[in-house]
């Protein structure tokens, strides 16, 4: 079984923006460098042959070159108490139709896929139970006007994601178009 989403990849230059965000909230598991990306799909845990199939439905994607941008930032949570901090992405009908085409691999390739609504993001940390939401609160307002320069989107990847002590791993399994 290989647990499985599609993604798209942060450029250096923004990732490096990012990370000298991920400071002053205590609580906080900052996402590491390597781990920055925007998920398009979870495939979850999946066999391989069926990933196999999944990565034949992803080649048939076309990726016609579009930009994105990242702005603001927020958390989820239930009520008061938030779990994860994000950077969120601009409204773009070119993403969303991207990410509608990788779900809709998954479905052709047998996969059972979460009927939720995409909300793209980037998920910059996630928070202990503990943390202040007081805290939280003062931490995403001052660092809401975040704001990247475009983002030229060219590809996306198949990734495959390990759990360990330390949180998920990430490995690219295949770039798309390859």
């Amino acid at each position: 079984m290989l647990r499985l989403f599609t993604a798209l990849p942060i450029p250096w230059d923004v990732v490096q923006t990012l990370k000298r965000r991920q400071t002053g909230l205590p609580g906080a598991k900052w996402r590491p460098e390597e781990a920055l990306h925007i998920t398009l799909a979870f495939y979850g845990d999946v066999p391989e042959r069926q990933a196999d199939d999944l990565a034949g439905e992803l080649s048939r994607i076309p990726v016609d070159p579009f930009e994105i941008e990242l702005k603001g930032i927020g958390s989820f949570g239930d009520g008061h108490r938030a779990d994860t901090l994000w950077a969120g992405v601009e409204v773009n009908e070119r993403l969303n139709v991207l990410a509608g085409r990788c779900k809709a691999a998954g479905e052709r390739a047998g996969i059972r896929m979460e009927p939720r609504v995409y909300k793209p993001h980037l998920t910059l940390a996630y928070l202990k139970t503990q943390t202040n939401p007081d805290r939280i609160g003062a931490w995403v307002a001052n660092h809401n006007l975040l704001h990247s320069p475009p983002i030229r989107i060219d590809r996306f990847g198949l990734y495959s994601s390990t759990l360990t002590d330390h949180g998920s791993e990430y490995e690219l399994e295949q770039s798309y178009p390859s």
